[in-house]
């Protein structure tokens, strides 16, 4: 290092302080993490998927594409190359990682229940009531959207009475079409009040959940809590 050159002037130490030194620059502050990108679409329930986990985004972002980069332990989502999301990583497969902002307000007023309330509430108002408040609970892929039927079961309730309420989910429950839009449907064509002995050739109008649509939203309680 201090032996002269023997065609140049200088030694390697002093080129090391005229042209490297002054181009050298500190070590990062933290290690560097190996990091992978995808792209993505923000679903109906503005979610994007990454191996198997679902993390939010804002919902005014519906159905947009993103770009989204991800390591072992963060998540961010990016717009246009602008970050519009970031989580810690999670691994549970199935799960979801839902900040409480990003839920439209209709959405986040849902937050006011539990599960135990809802079927509180179902059980007052019946046996067959607070059964099919349940059913649908446990049906659901995800809760909230198990929520947002059971707060229709309510409405439905004020609108047509607790006990006409009662006698539809009872039908509803003996012909297996445990969903809020059955319970609805036999409201509407007023098939409560027809004995069941009685109901040979009627039928009610094909009705299923739309799973995994509109309503279809996390349950966390927390913002960043995972589920």
């Amino acid at each position: 290092m201090t032996d002269p050159f023997k065609k140049l002037e200088g030694t390697r130490r002093t080129r090391y302080e005229e042209l490297d030194r002054p181009a050298l620059r500190p070590l990062p502050a933290e290690p560097y993490m190996y990091a992978e990108w995808k792209k993505a679409r923000v679903n109906i329930d503005y979610h994007i998927e990454v191996e198997r986990h679902y993390y939010s985004v804002s919902h005014t972002h519906l159905r947009k594409d993103v770009m989204v980069r991800y390591t072992a332990t963060s998540v961010e989502i990016l717009l246009a190359g602008k970050r519009i999301a970031a989580h810690a990583r999670s691994h549970r497969v199935g799960g979801y990682t839902t900040q409480h902002d990003h839920r439209p307000l209709s959405h986040q007023k849902h937050l006011e229940w539990s599960p135990d309330r809802l079927v509180r509430w179902g059980a007052a108002n019946g046996s067959s009531t607070g059964a099919l408040v349940q059913r649908i609970l446990e049906s659901k892929p995800h809760p909230e959207q198990g929520y947002r039927s059971c707060l229709g079961l309510m409405r439905l309730g004020r609108q047509f009475t607790g006990e006409r309420l009662e006698a539809a989910c009872f039908r509803a429950l003996r012909s297996g079409t445990t969903s809020y839009r059955s319970v609805q449907s036999i409201l509407q064509h007023g098939l409560d009040r027809v004995p069941l002995e009685d109901q040979v050739e009627l039928e009610l109008p094909a009705a299923h959940e739309n799973v995994r649509g509109a309503d279809y939203y996390s349950n966390d309680e927390k913002d960043g809590t995972q589920c």
